[in-house]
């Protein structure tokens, strides 16, 4: 199984909608909470939709349930708490949330979106490393 992430902040979308070409991604798999923001660009939810499709012929997807909490993401972000404390929060979430007895099916070929540029400090990442953790035969890659 092959699982990608990319965050849609610091690129262009001719950047990164070629990266999901490139790599040949099946379905844009957004797992932020709010994928609505004017923030966003062209990374808001109806937009992806269209242009994931139209450029890349992949599907588009929101699943909210592959993110934290908005608790958990406001004491992360807004109040700067700690990394570790974030990510060990994420993965009992996770866990208690059984995402790998989920989406194992529906995952193979997907890419894992959200804000964040890099993956190094992102749930996105936390998310894929579960599943490589749970289901082994998972093969990662940071687009």
């Amino acid at each position: 199984m092959k699982l990608f992430t990319i965050g849609f902040t610091q690129k262009s979308a001719e950047d990164f909608f070629g990266r999901l070409k490139k790599a040949g991604v099946k379905k844009l798999v957004d797992v932020r909470l709010n994928n609505i923001s004017q923030l966003a660009g062209f990374a808001k939810k109806d937009d992806l939709a269209f242009f994931t499709k139209q450029l890349c012929g992949a599907e588009y997807c929101h699943m909210p349930e592959l993110a934290p909490t908005q608790p958990m993401l406001d004491d992360y972000k807004k109040k700067k708490g700690s990394w570790e404390n974030y990510a060990r929060q994420f993965t009992e979430l996770m866990a208690m949330r059984r995402i790998e007895a989920i989406y194992k099916k529906s995952l193979d070929g997907s890419c894992l979106l959200c804000s964040e540029d890099k993956s190094h400090h992102c749930h996105r990442r936390l998310v894929t490393e579960y599943l490589k953790e749970k289901w082994h035969d998972v093969e990662i890659e940071h687009l």
